[in-house]
């Protein structure tokens, strides 16, 4: 035996455990062996339409009013926006939780669904799975809990079928109400940041199927999600969740990890190496010291598996000031106009992105291969791509990679081929090294050669209604295809054939659109075309 950082043998040990069983995956490349393992789990997920739009979590104790002032800004200023989060103040208790609407925050809080809804939004709401005394479902869960309370709040033990029952019947009644999904907070056992802040049972807890605390720690957050998630099943409606901490075999799952770390390229690299483990993860905005690290942040989000500001204790949209006291006060950047403009770009960006995302996520849960993913999956023999973290694909023809060093240039290394400047169409030759300055309402994007990229026309949102006009790009050749799914987008009807496959064919200088014909719906409608040499 020797510790090596390379080689072909794995040593495992499983000291002091019952009933393991190993799973040896290969394959040729790492990414056959990805994609086989998340075949094994059931394919990867594909999340709703409006899944892949732009999420805005509003303020811990946000009222009933300030969350519909919120609705309004967005729409009235023409900034897309999909989901609206309601963090904990939605609640009459929240460390532990009631799961009860409060009443002096949202006194009709059924008509602010309602009044949403009618403009477009989905409503995700904050919870974590610790049950106050209060809550309406405490007393039934008491036989089939961890004898650890967090925070006063029974543990409900999952893997019991008893308090799966108990706790999705009860969420169902919140879910009828209108929510589309939820952010399972506190599921993991202590800040990714420092071990120093636990929370959560001990390891010595005993839960009444018979784990204790440590086993449970390893598949907690797993449970609560798989939880959540069967509601939505058994109402054939697809979500899209966040939550805290993840087991094996997650990758059919509509949810994203995110954690409480705030630096910017620690993001980068978990959402780069959350590919491996079949997961997705979501970094986060909320304040920035500066411009330059509030829309590197921002830019990098937008570029993610989920693009969301999490601006739980902002007052108002911290793109109009990124100081956390001064926002709180409504003391507004003297740029708050031109950086909101910027903002709209971004997030308008990403509603451009939307049908090329929607396509990776089918060919994920498909054929298992990561809608983001690191570069050396792609490009397995180019041996630089073993240290490099910080750079990742997106679907198979584009690159992102994120600035996170307060300046607006940075050294992009590009892989065998030729590559384009999204935002200039500069030309860039593979196996090389530039230095490349992105602006703050830019995108820091290149699309690979022989890519035909479909660029719809922003939408202020996605509903079952929306239909995505595309102008598409073709970079570099003549000839080009590329494959767009589509379907209803909300349910899992395409699980029974409701679906079409369209593709988009370049040649001789134009493009067309052709389509299957297993539904009636048309998502998809060609408007223009661009050949880009």
């Amino acid at each position: 035996y020797k510790n090596r950082s390379n080689g072909n043998k794995i040593f495992i040990d499983v000291p002091g455990a019952k009933g393991i069983e190993v799973f040896v995956i290969t394959g040729p490349e790492v990414l056959d062996v990805v994609k086989r393992y998340n075949l094994l789990s059931g394919g990867g997920c594909l999340p709703p339409m409006w899944g892949l739009g732009f999420k805005y979590r509003v303020k811990g104790d946000a009222t009933q009013d300030s969350v519909m002032r919120f609705a309004d800004y967005f729409r009235n200023n023409n900034i897309p926006c999909d989901v609206l989060g309601l963090e904990p103040g939605w609640q009459t208790a929240t460390y532990s939780c009631s799961y009860i609407w409060s009443k002096d925050r949202f006194p009709q809080h059924k008509e602010m669904l309602t009044r949403l809804q009618e403009k477009g939004y989905k409503v995700n709401l904050w919870e974590h799975a610790y049950v106050h005394p209060s809550s309406p479902i405490r007393k039934a869960l008491e036989p089939y809990s961890g004898d650890f309370l967090v925070w006063n709040g029974l543990v409900p033990d999952f893997i019991k079928p008893e308090a799966h029952k108990i706790f999705t019947d009860y969420h169902r009644t919140l879910i009828d109400e209108g929510i589309s999904g939820f952010k399972l907070d506190e599921c993991d056992n202590s800040n990714i940041s420092f071990a120093s802040a636990t929370w959560c049972f001990p390891d010595l807890a005993q839960f009444p199927s018979g784990i204790d605390g440590e086993q449970m720690h390893q598949v907690f957050g797993s449970l609560y999600v798989n939880a959540m998630d069967s509601i939505y099943r058994a109402k054939n409606t697809r979500t899209y969740q966040d939550y805290r901490s993840s087991g094996m075999f997650m990758s059919s799952r509509s949810a994203v990890l995110y954690s409480d770390t705030y630096d910017p390229k620690e993001y980068i690299q978990a959402l780069c190496n959350s590919a491996f483990g079949g997961l997705l993860w979501c970094p986060e905005v909320r304040e920035a010291h500066s411009a330059e690290d509030f829309f590197h942040r921002l830019q990098t989000v937008i570029l993610s598996p989920q693009a969301m500001v999490n601006a739980w204790y902002l007052q108002y949209a911290p793109w109009l000031q990124f100081d956390r006291g001064k926002n709180e006060r409504g003391e507004f950047l003297p740029e708050a106009k031109q950086y909101e403009e910027y903002a709209r770009t971004l997030i308008n960006l990403r509603m451009e992105l939307i049908p090329y995302l929607y396509a990776a996520f089918h060919t994920y849960q498909q054929e298992g291969t990561p809608p983001f993913r690191p570069l050396l999956m792609d490009f397995p023999k180019d041996e630089r791509l073993r240290t490099i973290s910080d750079q990742y694909m997106i679907g198979d023809g584009l690159m992102a990679a994120p600035l996170y060093e307060n300046k607006k240039a940075r050294k992009v290394y590009f892989p065998e081929g030729t590559w384009y400047n999204f935002n200039t169409n500069e030309k860039y030759e593979g196996n090389r090294e530039y230095e490349i300055t992105t602006e703050l309402n830019q995108l820091p994007l290149y699309v690979r050669q022989g890519t035909l990229l479909p660029l719809a026309e922003p939408v202020p949102y996605v509903d079952a209604q929306t239909v995505f006009n595309l102008n598409c790009k073709v970079y570099g050749t003549p000839t080009a295809t590329c494959q767009l799914f589509e379907d209803d987008g909300i349910s899992y009807d395409f699980q029974k054939g409701q679906f079409n496959q369209v593709t988009l064919n370049a040649v001789k200088g134009k493009v067309k659109l052709t389509r299957t014909k297993g539904c009636k719906i048309k998502r998809y409608q060609l408007k223009g075309y661009e050949f880009i040499n």
